[in-house]
């Protein structure tokens, strides 16, 4: 799980996050895409940003985001450990690496601009 200090490519859709007070980069690759699909039993790629955009995600919804997110980055790390976590802001902090990471992977609503890291 060791990370070195890194930076992003957010075109390829990648962001940065301190997590266990480490920092780390997460991507939703296809696969990891793929793997959200399969966890909610979503037809599509539209099925997945319905459910994410209605604005009301668990904290198992989190977890799982950040781990595939993780996963898709290259980092072997369960969910579980992910669970295990912490983040600088509690819920709100993973809330906020949330949304980052769907932001740059599927795009902002028009005139939002995702923070950088």
């Amino acid at each position: 799980m060791n990370a070195s200090p890194m930076s992003a490519n957010r075109r390829r859709g990648e962001i940065c996050a301190e997590l266990d007070g480490q920092p780390f980069r997460l991507c939703l690759t296809l696969s990891a895409l793929a793997e959200l699909e399969a966890a909610y039993a979503a037809d599509d790629l539209g099925a997945l940003v319905e459910r994410f955009s209605s604005g009301r995600l668990s904290a198992r919804d989190m977890i799982r985001i950040i781990g595939a997110g993780l996963r898709g980055a290259g980092q072997d790390i369960a969910d579980d450990q992910v669970a295990a976590m912490a983040c600088e802001g509690g819920a709100t902090g993973f809330a906020s690496v949330v949304a980052e990471l769907l932001a740059v992977t599927f795009g902002t609503p028009k005139g939002d601009v995702p923070p950088n890291p």
